[in-house]
């Protein structure tokens, strides 16, 4: 995510401060998560095999209590293992879909939230650093709800929308008033003109 991109889509300085500090927060988040399962899996690890050990230095030991606590450390490693590799795979998918979504340009922070999370719940699957299907349904996306991209696919923007002109002592539109608004087009146009309501809330 560049800044002349943010400045693009009229964020202001202040703004774009704001989205830099939040994404430095969520990699900072992922981060301690991956740290902590990598330490539980080793933790697992190191007290499956000190039982071990411990099973062929000593005779006259409870030999079933102690292959039974093997047994049960053996699994929680295993299962420490899995969610280690999970948060990991996790964390490249995340990467590769901002690396691919960096390259497009939405018409507002809002929008580009919205495609991200129809992205995520689609269950699309990472191999060797690309996320497959992920150029099918971005252009699915594109036909369904073109107002969402500040570009087509051959780099043209899209036909302008603007909102309703207010009329005098009309109410300041809320947040909850936007995403209540049926027609994407419109609600895109709303979100744009009160973006400020948007920044650092997740969308529903």
């Amino acid at each position: 995510m560049k800044k002349e991109e943010l400045q693009a889509l009229g964020l202001t300085d202040e703004q774009i401060s704001k989205v830099f500090e939040l994404n430095g927060k969520d990699i900072k988040a992922e981060q301690r998560k991956t740290e902590k399962a990598e330490q539980e899996r080793d933790q697992y690890k190191e007290r499956a095999e000190s039982a071990e050990e411990t099973l062929k230095g000593f005779d006259g030991v409870d030999v079933d209590g102690l292959n039974k606590q093997i047994t049960e450390w053996k699994t929680k490693a295993e299962q420490a293992e899995k969610d280690y590799q999970q948060k990991i795979y996790d964390r490249d998918f995340a990467d590769a879909l901002k690396t691919e979504l960096d390259e497009i340009k939405f018409s507002s922070e809002a929008a580009k939230k919205a495609v991200t999370a129809d992205i995520k719940e689609a269950g699309l699957k990472l191999k060797d650093g690309k996320i497959l299907g992920l150029g099918d349904l971005i252009k699915q996306i594109r036909e369904s709800d073109a107002s969402a991209f500040a570009e087509d696919e051959n780099g043209t923007p899209p036909a302008r929308f603007t909102q309703p002109k207010k009329k005098a002592g009309d109410k300041p539109m809320t947040r909850e008033d936007i995403l209540k608004i049926k027609d994407s087009t419109e609600r895109q146009a709303a979100i744009a003109s009160n973006i400020e309501l948007f920044n650092g809330k997740d969308d529903e």
